[in-house]
């Protein structure tokens, strides 16, 4: 299960690892079982203390579904590339670690050693899941950059709660389209919503970036645009639905039925 890393403090480890054992442990322990499409390293985090490594953590780094551009409207003055950086598409760790207040930002310098040492990308890029009710604690404890939040959307399906991502509705964008007779949806209607019993529903999602060259951090200190002393917080969380026609309403935070995928286009 192990094979190159490096040693990470005394008994920790941070090692590349087999994808279909990372795969597994997301799947068993994330509350998002769906998995990023383009994944360069699958890593695990290991206890060294026993005669038999455990595997307390994975995280998978690549890039999103539009690798470029996001890059570019980070940095929309600079040329930068999908080689300048990579995204965390997935850190998961076992749930008696979440309980810990300390090993998500310790994991975090971690891989960040690990990256340094192993790789030549300038930047580590995340994004923290506001519709989650995840402003980004753990990366403001290890001094993240903040680079302000957008809005996203999510559909859920009222009878069984499952989460749909509009990246994963395709087959609901095709059916929507026939239901309008028009040739194709980009975001499923209100009227086609409320035909099937599924809630549109709005959140933010909040920007983090860390240099992993010094060059990188001298561009990220001397930028407008991020900061490490304007950290949001809880308050700046919002999740609205949809109720009509580009009327929405705030309510609580969500909740979602992980083990549910009949809409959502990758089986799990």
């Amino acid at each position: 299960m192990i094979t190159k890393g490096i040693k990470i403090g005394h008994e920790l480890k941070i090692s590349h690892l087999a994808k279909d054992c990372a795969i597994s442990f997301v799947r068993k322990y994330h509350y998002s079982k769906v998995i990023p499409k383009l994944v360069k390293y699958y890593l695990g985090m290991f206890d060294l203390k026993d005669e038999k490594p455990k595997l307390l953590g994975v995280f998978m780094l690549g890039w999103g579904t539009q690798p470029l551009q996001t890059i570019r409207k980070i940095f929309p003055n600079r040329s930068f590339s999908t080689k300048d950086y990579l995204e965390v598409g997935k850190m998961c760790f076992l749930p008696e670690m979440n309980n810990n207040r300390y090993f998500g930002s310790y994991a975090l310098s971690s891989l960040i050693k690990w990256l340094k040492k192993n790789t030549n990308y300038l930047f580590l890029y995340t994004l923290a899941d506001g519709i989650e009710g995840k402003c980004g604690y753990v990366y403001q404890a290890s001094n993240f950059y903040y680079g302000g939040s957008f809005k996203t959307s999510v559909y859920r399906d009222k009878k069984s709660g499952e989460k749909i991502h509009p990246r994963s509705a395709k087959k609901l964008l095709e059916e929507n389209a026939n239901f309008d007779d028009v040739k194709k949806r980009n975001w499923l209607t209100h009227d086609f919503c409320t035909y099937k019993g599924i809630e549109k529903i709005n959140g933010r999602m909040f920007r983090y970036i860390f240099p992993l060259k010094k060059v990188a951090k001298k561009i990220l200190d001397e930028s407008v645009n991020f900061s490490q002393n304007k950290y949001p917080k809880n308050n700046e969380l919002l999740f609205e639905k949809r109720v009509a026609y580009r009327k929405y309403k705030k309510i609580n935070r969500p909740k979602f039925n992980r083990n549910v995928n009949f809409y959502n286009s990758q089986k799990f």
